[in-house]
């Protein structure tokens, strides 16, 4: 309609200005075309007007605006109404993102584990409630005010990267707290956080300490006793063979042939086991002395062939099918290269022992790397453990061999701890056993 009217308002000025006793009416005709044209081009404008308020609205995620302009046209009103749908979305789509936070928001409160996470200045953005019981501070507003807890805690904390484990010792109201802290790190709005989450454990360490106290006490007073009560009954022995006794007076008694001999030999024994009774504390000392590791870049195959070379006449005197596998074949490890290679010794000599009485003896070491893990496994075909005894290979001095110094598994796992990697272990009985290094 406007544009019908613009057509036919140019088309009678045309008309006037071709008669000349209408130019004033010309004059005013023109002034209206003017305005007719402004008043179309802020009506076209109207799109672009709509179509910025809608975007300034969600760049300012106000969606409280609607578009509800009547008398405009069909495309108008199709306009308004994809507007509005389009900002209805949005409102549902805020309102479910408000609502998934809350619900983040109140697990992270409810869990009984201390999070906290930070800005790479120090600036806390969140943490739960669990930090405060934890901590016994509030507000936590940058890692600075946990120097109240203790002086050195926030710079321990600006130090943990992206996968970092640490164990840290506070003391919070005089009570000891040993915090299992476990660091993720992650990027939102350009900036970079850190995620730390903090649990107390010394519970559960105390109870572990105990337990293993008392594991290595009941060894070491079985081993001690088994040395000390035949040298005290020894030496009664002998006190009653030179010594009477039966008066006040202490007399020493005439000696035969045959009392010396006893004597002899219960000083042989008495001997015999006092050196026994050194030698194994001269082990427990030595368990206790590991060397520090001195960390080479070393390949996989020098570990095994080392190992293979030193016990190849064992090998080969009990027709021994001994075999090992890299995947890849180039593969490295960090590690120290002689305490790696006491460690594969003493798992390949138990191999040994475990399959020596089979009838097609094997043994077989395995070498993979997967998620930047490498893991080498020492398998064998033997009679396998007993699922009784599984929880106590590790143990100082215990063994179920009849000979044997039972420190060969504790030695390696103290090892393996040192190089930051573990040891793991599994057995079928008269199926073979298999001991895992992860480094």
């Amino acid at each position: 309609m406007r544009v019908i009217i613009l057509v036919i308002s140019v088309l009678l000025l045309f008309y006037l200005f071709n008669n000349t006793q209408y130019t004033v009416s010309a004059f005013i005709l023109g002034l209206l075309i003017a305005y007719q044209i402004y008043a179309l081009v802020l009506y076209v404008e109207q799109t672009n007007r709509k179509l910025t308020g809608f975007l300034q609205s969600i760049r300012h995620a106000d969606f409280s605006s609607s578009f509800t302009e009547q008398g405009l046209g069909k495309s108008f009103e199709e306009l308004n109404q994809a507007f509005n749908n389009v900002i209805e979305e949005f409102k549902k789509y805020r309102s479910e993102k408000e609502e998934h936070l809350n619900y983040l928001l109140t697990v992270i409160q409810h869990v009984s584990i201390g999070m906290i996470a930070y800005k790479s200045d120090g600036k806390v953005d969140q943490y739960n409630q669990a930090v405060t019981n934890l901590l016994k501070i509030k507000p936590i507003k940058k890692i600075g005010d946990l120097k109240k807890v203790q002086e050195d805690l926030p710079e321990q904390l600006m130090k943990l990267k992206a996968g970092d484990k640490m164990l840290l010792k506070v003391f919070v109201d005089d009570e000891l707290l040993q915090l299992a802290v476990n660091a993720t790190q992650f990027r939102m709005r350009g900036e970079e956080y850190t995620l730390v989450s903090l649990q107390n454990i010394h519970n559960e360490l105390e109870e572990k300490e105990i337990e293993s106290w008392q594991k290595l006490i009941r060894v070491l007073t079985h081993e001690i006793m088994n040395s000390i009560t035949p040298i005290s009954s020894l030496a009664g022995t002998v006190r009653e063979i030179l010594l009477d006794e039966s008066d006040d007076l202490v007399k020493l008694n005439e000696l035969d042939e045959e009392d010396l001999d006893s004597i002899y030999s219960a000083l042989s024994t008495i001997e015999k086991r006092s050196h026994g009774l050194l030698n194994f504390v001269e082990i427990y000392r030595n368990l206790t002395r590991i060397p520090k590791p001195n960390f080479r870049y070393i390949p996989v195959l020098q570990v095994f062939e080392n190992a293979e070379q030193l016990l190849k006449p064992k090998i080969d005197e009990l027709h021994i099918d001994c075999s090992y596998q890299i995947i890849p074949e180039g593969l490295m490890v960090t590690a120290d290269p002689d305490l790696l290679d006491q460690v594969i010794i003493n798992l390949l000599l138990n191999a040994v022992d475990a399959v020596k009485a089979k009838e097609k003896p094997k043994i077989g070491m395995i070498a993979t790397e997967h998620n930047s893990r490498i893991k080498i496994e020492i398998r064998d075909n033997g009679y396998g453990i007993k699922p009784d005894i599984m929880d106590k290979i590790f143990m100082p001095f215990f063994t179920s061999k009849k000979h044997g110094s039972g420190i060969g598994l504790s030695l390696s796992r103290q090892i393996m701890h040192l190089h930051k990697g573990a040891i793991a272990v599994r057995s079928k009985p008269d199926e073979g056993t298999m001991f895992i290094l992860t480094f």
